[in-house]
This record gives structure tokens, C-alpha cells and sequence, in this order.
């Protein structure tokens, strides 16, 4: 995004920082805010029996007024606040004129209590109420939201935090629900027609000839070569700031939503990205984040300076400010189109400097799933070739892309390798549809390309966070406080591919999409399963299991981290070991609220096993 200043803006930003932040930096015009902050806890319920009313009403963001849908008449719906060890009924009321439903993301229920329609229950009709009735057997941060067409980004989602029994072994002073989510004045289905149109139809930041000649972004090489191939680099989200105003509890940029802290206070901030379609990259200039828990479970505890949270996850974190000064909490959209942005401050009123978006990343080989590639430099890409190692050492992936003969070029391995990957003398001429090194996938129309060379991605901080300086959050960080419940070796392995044809705007797993798959996921119950997701595609999919939390594959062994959403990251692969422990039927799907609706949806089955009567 591109932003211009004029003298009157740099004096009204001037005149707006006052004397919290003084001239240390100024607002760009989204970001300016039009009052000195909203400091407005989120409205909350609680106790064992709960009325939720889900309907119709405006919303105001940044002085706009917005169709939404709410929750008790607020987006986000209120914050539900429960205790391990009670038992709830929610009765849910349905005042719209098509049918709703409520998911409780995270927690583990009776799978016809889970609120997903034609899964494990009809959805509630209009006009009508449900009631939702389970016992809360956990505790921390989570989530609820519509599972019902596209309602979710219309504003249809709350945060979930749960006490434990007794004392909460992560101390704090004060505590802050941060809500994260994006929102459009466009109506959610609009924009789904618009990415079958055209799947880029919202990016506005594509490269372009001024930028070849000002040497910005790819060499000439570079983008003749991912021309060919019909690849953007610059595509790294579906939906934009070009159509998104990205929100904190509800409140844009220029509302300024603020909490308040004394120095020297140990504050908790519970943060859920509840958007629909945006990866937030948070940080907070000056604090560093400890992070404590991960989908509502404790983790040892982590100190970073940004974090990425995709979509459906919970982080919390605790931050201690010592100085009597505003801090700006920032969440980034991964494509650095806009920003969600509110303020840690010790009196209402205050405001930090509001540091400008960075500049966007680009996708690279390895988000094309050529990982073992590691960043070589190839003649195709315009780029002198390297010398040729000695035979000897020739790598099957090497010796498939003509950098060095393989001592036996007939072995398995190399001919794979070869078949998906033919450096041709007049470019980069990949088939990046190679089904022989992904068995699994069905050959339709969904599968635009297939990762030939994917590699693990749970070390890394997360696309465009490689290089910023300060240490990032990354899945490998993470270990669990308690030991795994259940640490078992897998009974088996399963290997599913995230597919998708950005062309066509279609997703799914295994080049299937919901309505063309013929049997659910099957389990038996307490089977111990290792699956790995392979993402043929050039965006990160944060991948939920309904009803099951999983242990990350990443090192720990017996305290590996549990959660129950999972990013796969560009062009790679993630593994979580599962105990499929809860009999009955469990969505399973990409929580990229257009990827689900697009298709990256499957239904995980599980069946107790003979003489079973669970």
C-alpha cells in the first residue's frame, strides 16, 4: 500500500499523538485515529445456562456503518467465559431468515453437540432455537463461530475463555481478550464470485514493469520463468486490505480500541484470530511476548517478538510493559496489505507511534513446494549455472534438474524426481502436475500443481518472517507443560494432499472437493494415527480437526505440542500424531473460510471398534 502525507495530515497526526508519543512517528491516513481510543471490555456471559440471539444489524468500523451479523447485537459475539468441571446449556436463537449454527472451536463435545450442519446435526431453522447442553472438561482460550454457508465473515464468531478448577498456574495481573478478524462492506458471496472470476481479483499488489525497472522484486529471468508456469509470486492471500478492514474486537484502525495496564503488571492477552480468510503476523514495538498457551493448552512458556497466527488458532501470551507508555499492538496481514491495530496504554487516551506496513513478500521456490532445492541459483532463472559436483555426490533432485549425472540415472528415485522436474535449455519448464510422486491424489480438474519436492516447514517462522531481524514464533519452539495422554507409537500413517486450482478457485484434499468425495475418513476408535498434510499449493492452509486435539510431530517426543489447528505452510508438509479417541462423525477441513466453501472439506469418521459399545 502505497501512502502520501501532506503538511495538514503530519500536524493532525502530530496534534493527535499529543504528548504520549510526541513527534516519535506519525499515522498514515488508515491508521489515523478519529478519537483517542475505545476502551470497551467485550461484553460477557456466563454461568451454566446461556441465551445467544443471532441476528441482522449494522456494525460501525472507523466511522462506517456495515451489515453484519451478531451475537446478542455485538461483533464479536460476547465472550463466553466458563469453568472446568461445569456443565453449560446454551440456548442458541436463530432470528435470521436462513439457517445458522454455532461450532464451539476447540472444545471437545459430543460430536452432535459440535454444531456442524449435515454433520452432526440439521442446523438450527429460522426462526427457531437450539439447545446446546455439554460439560466443559478443559480450560483456556478458545472460539465460536457459524459453520453455516459464509456467515462467519459477517461477523458471526466469539471468543471462549475457560478457568481451570483451581488456581491458574499462569499468573497474571490483568487480562486482555484480543480478537482478530477481517471484514468487508462487500457481501461475503460477492466475493466468493469474484475469486471464481478471477482467482487474483483482489490483489493489488502484483508486480509491475516500473518495479522490473527500478530492480524491486523478481529479475527478468525470475518472471518470464513464473510467467510460464502461470505462477505469481505476489500471490500470498486471497482477500485483501483492497476490500478487508482488518479488526480488533470489533474496531478498525482509526477506532483504536485500547487496554489498559499499570507498569510493571504481568498482562495476559488471549489472542484468537477469528477472521475468515487472513493470516495475522503480531507484534507489539518495544514488549516481547511470552507465549503460555497454544489452542488453549499450556506450553513451556517462550519468549518472541512476532508471532504468525493463522487463521482459527489461539495464542495467549503474557507481556510485562514497565514503562509509563503506550505500547501499539500490531497485526500485520501475511500480504502487508493492512493492518489490525490497538494500543496497550497505562491511561485512556494515549497512543504509540503506528509503525508503517513492510514491504510484501513474494513466494520463492521453496513455496512451490521445490524445498530440497534450498535456495540454489539456476541458469533457467536467468542466473549463471553452478558447476557440476562430482557424480559421486549427485542428488537424485540435482541430477533431475541437469546439474550433475547421478552414478545410476535409471535408479527410482531420479526417474520421479526427473519426470516432474525438466530444466528445458529455453526456460524453467516444470510439469508441476506430476501424480506419479503423489499417488493419493485423484487426477480432476482441483489439481493445478502437485509439490515435487515438499519439505517439512514446522521450523519456520511463516512466509515473509524469515528475515526480519528478531526472533519469531515457529511450531518447533513450542512443548507441552504436561505430559501427552496417550504416547503411543502410530498404528499407521496417512498422507493427505492439500490441492487446489487458484484458476478455477477450487480446493480440496486429494484432489477431491466435498460434494465429489465418496466416503468419509475412516477410523476405529483409540486408533493411534500419524498423518501428514502435503500442500501442492502456493498458500498456507490452517487445517482443523473437529473434536480431537493432535500432537505435533516436531522433536518432543512425550511433550509434543497439542493443538487442534494446524498452518501448512506454502509448498510443504506438517505431521501431528492423533489418538481418534471421540466415536462419531468430525469435519475436517481448511479453516480459509472460501477454501472450505470451495471445497477443502471431508468428513473423519470414527466407529468404535468390534464388541465396542462406546
Amino acid at each position: 500500500m502505497t501512502v502520501s502525507i501532506d503538511r495538514r495530515d503530519l500536524i493532525r497526526g502530530s496534534m493527535a499523538l499529543g504528548g504520549t508519543a510526541a513527534m516519535s512517528g506519525w499515522f498514515p491516513a488508515w491508521a489515523r485515529p478519529v478519537s483517542a481510543g475505545i476502551v470497551r471490555p467485550l461484553p460477557t456471559v456466563s454461568g451454566e445456562d446461556i441465551r445467544l440471539r443471532i441476528a441482522h444489524r449494522m456494525m460501525t468500523i472507523d466511522g462506517k456503518e456495515s451489515h453484519a451479523i451478531a451475537v446478542n447485537g455485538t461483533v464479536p459475539a460476547p465472550l463466553i467465559r466458563l469453568r472446568e468441571g461445569q456443565n453449560v446449556r446454551l440456548h442458541v436463537e436463530n432470528a435470521l431468515d436462513e439457517d445458522s449454527s454455532i461450532h464451539w472451536h476447540g472444545l471437545i463435545v459430543p460430536f452432535h453437540m459440535d454444531g456442524v450442519p449435515g454433520v452432526s446435526f440439521p442446523g438450527i431453522a429460522p426462526r427457531s432455537t437450539f439447545t446446546y447442553e455439554f460439560p466443559i472438561v478443559q480450560s483456556g482460550t478458545y472460539w465460536y463461530h457459524s459453520h453455516s454457508g459464509l456467515q462467519e465473515q459477517l461477523g458471526h464468531y466469539g471468543p471462549i475463555v475457560i478457568d481451570p478448577r483451581g488456581t491458574d498456574p499462569i499468573a497474571s495481573d490483568r487480562e486482555h481478550v484480543i480478537v482478530l478478524s477481517d471484514h468487508s462492506p462487500m457481501h461475503p458471496h460477492a466475493i466468493f464470485r469474484k475469486l471464481k472470476q478471477q482467482g487474483g481479483y483482489f490483489n493489488f499488489q502484483k508486480q509491475t514493469l516500473s518495479g522490473l525497472l527500478a530492480g524491486k522484486d523478481q529479475a527478468a529471468g525470475e518472471r518470464r520463468a513464473w510467467g510460464a508456469m502461470r505462477m505469481d509470486p505476489t500471490d500470498v492471500a486471497d482477500v485483501t486490505g483492497s476490500t478487508y478492514t482488518y479488526l480488533v474486537n470489533g474496531h478498525g484502525p482509526r477506532d483504536n480500541w485500547t487496554g489498559l495496564f499499570r507498569p510493571g503488571e504481568r498482562v495476559r492477552l488471549r489472542v484468537v484470530n477469528a477472521s475468515a480468510m487472513t493470516t495475522f503476523n503480531l507484534r507489539i514495538p518495544g514488549l516481547t511476548m511470552t507465549v503460555v498457551q497454544a489452542d488453549g493448552l499450556p506450553v513451556r512458556p517462550v519468549g518472541v517478538d512476532e508471532m504468525q497466527i493463522a487463521v482459527a488458532e489461539t495464542y495467549d501470551v503474557i507481556v510485562q510493559p514497565t514503562d509509563d507508555r503506550a505500547y501499539t499492538i500490531v497485526g500485520e496481514s501475511v500480504d502487508r496489505s493492512g493492518m489490525a491495530r490497538a494500543t496497550l496504554a497505562p491511561r485512556e487516551g494515549m497512543v504509540a507511534a503506528v509503525p508503517p506496513l513492510r514491504r510484501r513478500p513474494l513466494a520463492d521456490m521453496k513455496d512451490m513446494g521445490m524445498g530440497a532445492m534450498g535456495g540454489m541459483d539456476h541458469a533457467a532463472m536467468g542466473h549463471a549455472a553452478p558447476a557440476a559436483p562430482a557424480a559421486a555426490a549427485c542428488a537424485p533432485e540435482h541430477a533431475a534438474m541437469g546439474h550433475c549425472t547421478p552414478a545410476d540415472a535409471s535408479a527410482p528415485a531420479a526417474a520421479a524426481a526427473a519426470s516432474g522436474m525438466d530444466h528445458g535449455s529455453g526456460g524453467m519448464n516444470h510439469s508441476m502436475r506430476d501424480f506419479s510422486v503423489a499417488p493419493e491424489v485423484k487426477k480432476t480438474p482441483t489439481v493445478q500443481t502437485i509439490s515435487p519436492m515438499p519439505v517439512d516447514r514446522m521450523g519456520e517462522p511463516g512466509q515473509g518472517l524469515d528475515d526480519v531481524g528478531h526472533r519469531v514464533l515457529v511450531y518447533t519452539d513450542l512443548r507441552a507443560v504436561d505430559r501427552n495422554p496417550d504416547v503411543r507409537a502410530p498404528d499407521r500413517s496417512l498422507r493427505i494432499h492439500l490441492t487446489g486450482n487458484m484458476e478455477r478457485y477450487m480446493w480440496a484434499f486429494d484432489g477431491e472437493k466435498l460434494n465429489e468425495v465418496k466416503a468419509p475418513i475412516a477410523f476405529l476408535k483409540d486408533e493411534r494415527v500419524r498423518v501428514t498434510l502435503v500442500n501442492d499449493t502456493m498458500m498456507g492452509h490452517p487445517i482443523h480437526l473437529h473434536g480431537h486435539f493432535f500432537e505435533l510431530v516436531t522433536g518432543h517426543g512425550e511433550y509434543a505440542p497439542r493443538k487442534h489447528t494446524i498452518q501448512v505452510q506454502p509448498g510443504g508438509t506438517a505431521t501431528f500424531d492423533v489418538t481418534t479417541d471421540a466415536v462419531g462423525d468430525w469435519a475436517f477441513h481448511c479453516h480459509m473460510l472460501y477454501h472450505m466453501h470451495g471445497g477443502m472439506m471431508q468428513v473423519v469418521s470414527v466407529r468404535p471398534r468390534g464388541g465396542d459399545g462406546a
